[in-house]
């Protein structure tokens, strides 16, 4: 019985301390981004999160059902779109995950009736960009940094035009040097990508998701591997980071 009990405080502190850390690492990155936002979350608001494969996070794409487990897959939208169902059961929210691994911005514009027009969110959060380099990179994609941000303006543009009153979050495309994906020659070329995105969220002034702001803080506590297993796509604790910065800058 004292085992056990000695095992539960030991669990306990574990937690304390990760959630403290957490803590610390959010308030840290929240210096650097003064602004505050109030609580956007409203009733029958439809959330949508749209992206590549950190988003995507191995979701069925068959039925594609709002507020479902399967339909969300295992990465920080199904963490954060949780929290939110959790929180506010009075709301009617209804969530949906559309993000499809590989996506590039030009992707998302050929389903983006589809997969974001025709579901009218009142919230949209967009996570883009490590494609648009890493297949430039590898030779697979002929698109340029102009192209990334050419395309990702049109997109917002037509958003705005057609939902004149949603509310957009755009995420900081990240990455940490994790070999053999992501070495050293990534960082200087990425970051125009994530200067191009934060510029974008600027001129129409979106809300602002820091993630790569939060996982520089978030290696003075643990490898970049602990949060991002190839240097690109979370971790378990890199996805609840990642939910935890997104409900952050959105809800809190």
């Amino acid at each position: 019985m004292s085992f056990s009990r000695r095992k539960f405080i030991t669990n306990s502190a574990s937690s304390i301390a990760l959630s403290t850390m957490i803590g610390s690492i959010l308030t840290s990155c929240s210096k650097k981004n003064p602004k505050k936002n109030k609580n956007l979350i409203s009733s029958d608001s439809t959330i949508l999160f749209q992206g590549d494969s950190i988003t995507d996070a191995g979701r069925e794409k068959k039925l594609e059902l709002s507020n479902n487990a399967n339909s969300f897959g295992n990465g920080y939208a199904f963490i954060a779109t949780s929290y939110l169902l959790n929180s506010y059961p009075k709301k009617n929210l209804k969530c949906y995950n559309r993000g499809i691994s590989g996506n590039k911005v030009y992707q998302l514009s050929d389903r983006w009736d589809k997969d974001c027009l025709n579901l009218k969110p009142n919230i949209l959060s967009i996570l883009i960009g490590v494609n648009d380099y890493w297949h430039f990179r590898d030779g697979n994609y002929t698109g340029t940094i102009k192209t990334y941000e050419n395309d990702y303006r049109k997109l917002i543009e037509r958003t705005k035009k057609e939902l004149p009153n949603i509310k957009i979050a755009i995420c900081q495309p990240f990455i940490l040097k994790v070999l053999p994906t992501v070495d050293d020659s990534w960082i200087e070329p990425f970051k125009e990508y994530q200067n191009s995105a934060k510029k974008i969220s600027n001129d129409f002034n979106t809300l602002w998701i820091p993630f790569q702001d939060v996982f520089d803080e978030a290696i003075k506590h643990a490898p970049a591997k602990y949060w991002l297993y190839d240097g690109v796509h979370a971790a378990m604790p890199g996805a609840q980071l990642m939910a935890e910065t997104w409900l952050k800058t959105v809800i809190y």
